[in-house]
């Protein structure tokens, strides 16, 4: 490729990218792809060869995939034939992968057939699917997700169990530090790295506090977008790894990696505006709260239930909800109330907005933040009413949430309101996946059963 086609093809890049390759050659493009999981998959090529192409293929088997690498070989309706998928990048996308040794940009593509329709179980395809139905109505939804996640010391024995970090004292991350700076300052190399590849790949971080358990950060993104957000959490789940990687740590976004401290979640800030207008949904002109804004809650309240098994994917996403571990247990909803499951946050009438505090960290973020909106959705064009607000502590109340991941696939599987929004095809082929991975775990003994039932029962 000459050079006044590679000045012409950078000059449309966005400007973190644009200014991170300014004065530089740009040596390769990673073409992702998320999959269920919210692995990247994709390819990495040439720079040269990436800007004579407008696409490329992989086998749909990528969305088929379950997160040890085995198949849901019946998610394919013609059997497991792996067609290809057409990919064609979203330049809007295009970031900095500043940790490569060379001179790297990332690419988000989304996933068409060969006639061009939308693959339907791409996960950022079901998300795009949700915010057209939004749109539809004349609405523009807006999320701010929350990502917590945890530093701990390098791990490389299943049979192990994951210890917290080691921080620049030489002590280990201590627990019940919530907030502290001292704590944060533990950290500082690594969340040094993090700022830089935020800032390399344009992204704004509203905020980095520490958390409740040993070695357990939370990053703060900005309200927005939510295709764009569930991007921005995509690549930063990436980042934040890569940057641990770098000072001799791992980080980790299960749900619950530390048997006795909290959980990860990933919060979702909601609220909707009215494209006209650009107006909040949840505000009336006086400033009062309108019945869109409790529809919407009634709709969480509804609809979550089937929607767990979307946000909580795993087995061990359901070790996070335990009572008093800063995770609900159930689908009450209360003002600035954080035991509550749907939570109404301090705000003016503008900002109003709701957070559902559900979602693990664990979750896809396409498919965690389209399940809640789909939620939502539902709720808006149901006109559902929630229940009488919550005041207290909801810990004291009963439990609504599924314990294991079988039973809240169970509910999943019944959800057909909740699959007309998210898409049949992708409620299907999710189904069989996730009931692959839960077969594939009941076949594990684990050491609690071997020390109390191999001589006593």
């Amino acid at each position: 490729m000459d050079k006044s086609a590679q000045i012409d093809w950078t000059e449309n890049l966005p400007e973190a990218a644009h200014a991170y390759l300014e004065g530089r050659r740009l040596d390769e493009v990673e073409c992702i792809i998320s999959d269920l999981p919210g692995i990247a998959r994709g390819k990495a090529v040439p720079a040269s060869k990436f800007a004579r192409q407008s696409y490329f293929h992989l086998p749909d088997s990528i969305f088929f995939q379950t997160i040890t690498g085995d198949w849901g070989e019946a998610a394919s309706e013609e059997g497991f034939i792996e067609r290809d998928m057409v990919l064609r990048p979203d330049m809007t996308t295009a970031t900095a992968a500043p940790w490569t040794g060379d001179w790297t940009l990332q690419v988000i593509h989304d996933a068409y057939d060969r006639h061009g329709t939308a693959v339907p179980f791409s996960p950022r395809n079901v998300l795009k699917r949700v915010v057209a139905l939004y749109e539809a109505q004349g609405w523009k939804p807006v999320v701010a997700p929350e990502m917590e996640f945890y530093l701990v010391a390098r791990n490389i024995d299943p049979a192990k169990d994951i210890e917290p970090m080691m921080g620049r004292s030489g002590r280990p991350a201590a627990a019940r530090q919530a907030y502290s700076m001292t704590a944060v300052d533990e950290f500082g190399p690594v969340i040094d790295d993090i700022y830089d590849f935020a800032e390399a790949q344009g992204f704004e971080i509203d905020g980095i506090t520490q958390e409740g358990g040993a070695g357990q950060l939370e990053i703060n993104l900005r309200h927005g977008n939510p295709v764009k957000l569930a991007d921005e959490v995509f690549f930063f789940k990436r980042l934040i790894r890569e940057a641990a990687l770098r000072h001799d740590c791992f980080a980790t976004f299960m749900a619950k990696p530390i048997a006795d401290e909290p959980g990860s979640a990933m919060h979702i800030h909601h609220s909707v505006l009215d494209i006209e207008t650009g107006q909040n949904l949840f505000s009336g002109p006086q400033g009062g709260e309108t019945d869109a804004f409790f529809h919407f809650i009634g709709g969480l309240q509804t609809h979550l239930p089937s929607a767990i098994a979307v946000m909580a994917p795993y087995v061990n996403s359901y070790r996070r909800y335990v009572k008093d571990h800063a995770a609900p247990i159930n689908l009450e909803w209360g003002r600035d109330n954080r035991t509550t499951g749907i939570r109404i946050p301090l705000s003016g009438p503008e900002a109003r907005r709701v957070e559902n505090r559900l979602g693990g960290m664990d979750c896809n973020p396409y498919l965690g933040i389209a399940a809640s909106l789909a939620s939502g959705y539902l709720g808006l064009m149901e006109e559902r009413r929630p229940s009488k607000q919550f005041k207290g502590d909801a810990y004291e109340g009963e439990g609504d949430i599924p314990r294991v991941l079988g039973q809240a696939l169970d509910i999943f599987d019944e959800a057909t309101a909740l699959h007309e929004v998210l898409g049949p095809e992708f409620a299907r082929v999710y189904s069989i996946v996730k009931r692959a991975e839960y077969d594939e775990f009941l076949q594990v003994i684990s050491p609690w059963e071997r020390e109390h039932l191999l001589l006593n029962v």
